[in-house]
């Protein structure tokens, strides 16, 4: 089903970046726990009531008492959205269309592989990637909410958050892959792969400022993320679980499909 010696050249040529965008999390991600503290908080009040619109776009306000969902809105608007985010664009463009463009798929394809195992190995590798990346920010949340504000932490809910919040990575990644498998020039990968997810992304802003922009939240795969409802003890969660799942089948499917079909320049 997938090529082995590839996946392990992929994991080890891969990992550097994995590492860098893990120490990124690690800066901000005890710091927004740290800033739970009333006295801190006071400081983000200020800040939301200087300046509204920005906050309530990155999704940054009417942070609850309690740890869980002060960290839905602190974390789960922006950092632990956009960083990701980031991190899979640079990835997905990485595994098929940078290979091809720099010629290297010729030799990938020259091994005794078919497309198929191909793509499902770098299918395989950016799921692995896009899961250890999220399972580090889960951990690091849990034990520095433990060491600074012991058994406030819904940890069962914030483990919840997380799933799907990995849920929606994997779908926004899925839209960089596809553009991935389709372009063979990495500066088309990168316009479209990029593209799209942060123009979703600034519809998604756009949403959060309220008023008559809120109905653009049915035209961005962001405001899938049902990390608010979990932190709120909501239990109806399983729609946007269930869209983002689909989405994530029908984008990887047809990348790995055109990927298998069409004519390759090597």
């Amino acid at each position: 089903m997938i090529s082995l010696p590839l996946f392990k050249k992929e994991i080890k040529s891969n990992y550097k970046i994995l590492l860098i965008f893990m120490a990124i999390l690690a800066l901000y991600v005890p710091i927004m726990v740290y800033m739970f503290d009333p006295k801190l908080g006071d400081m983000l009040k200020q800040f939301e009531e200087a300046m509204p619109g920005m906050m309530s776009a990155m999704g940054m306000t009417s942070a609850g008492n309690d740890l869980i969902s002060f960290l839905d809105s602190y974390l789960f608007g922006f950092i632990l959205i956009v960083f990701p985010m980031i991190f899979t664009i640079m990835l997905a463009n990485k595994l098929v269309a940078g290979y091809v463009d720099s010629g290297s798929m010729a030799c990938i394809l020259a091994s005794p592989n078919t497309r198929k195992k191909i793509i499902f190995t770098q299918i395989l590798v950016m799921i692995i990637n896009i899961l250890l990346l999220v399972l580090f920010s889960t951990i690091l949340a849990i034990v520095t909410s433990e060491i600074m504000f012991p058994g406030q932490l819904n940890i069962k809910n914030y483990i919840l958050m997380s799933l799907s919040l990995f849920l929606l990575q994997l779908a926004v990644a899925g839209i960089s892959f596809l553009a991935s498998c389709i372009f063979n020039e990495s500066k088309n990968s990168f316009l479209f792969g990029a593209g799209i997810p942060i123009l979703l992304y600034l519809v998604n802003m756009l949403a959060n400022m309220g008023g008559n922009l809120e109905n653009l939240k049915y035209a961005t795969i962001f405001t899938l993320l049902p990390s608010s409802e979990i932190a709120a003890g909501k239990t109806d969660i399983l729609l946007p679980i269930l869209i983002l799942v689909t989405i994530s089948i029908v984008l990887y499917s047809v990348g790995a499909y055109i990927f298998t079909k069409k004519d390759l320049p090597l």
